[in-house]
């Protein structure tokens, strides 16, 4: 699987700091903010958790839901995930 990594500002519609927690945590949390989010709407995920960087893209695959971009920061990541369902 090939993670996109983009450079440029992506729009949130929510966006869910996760710095600090280790896998599973930003996952489930992803999870429970999709759920409460209506389609086509895009969540921002904050992690510090190097796990996410791949398993994020890996379950937006699973579920149905668009992985939109990753931007790698100096302190953080920023995954943007599209809900779709």
């Amino acid at each position: 699987m090939r993670t996109m990594v983009i450079e440029t500002d992506i729009r949130a519609d929510v966006i869910l700091d996760a710095t600090g927690l280790m896998c599973p945590l930003p996952a489930v949390k992803t999870a429970l903010a999709l759920e409460k989010m209506a389609p086509q709407e895009v969540l921002e995920v904050i992690t510090t958790d190097e796990l996410s960087l791949t398993d994020l893209p890996r379950w937006c695959e699973e579920t149905g839901n668009q992985l939109v971009g990753i931007a790698k920061k100096p302190t953080a990541a920023h995954i943007y995930i599209r809900k779709l369902q």
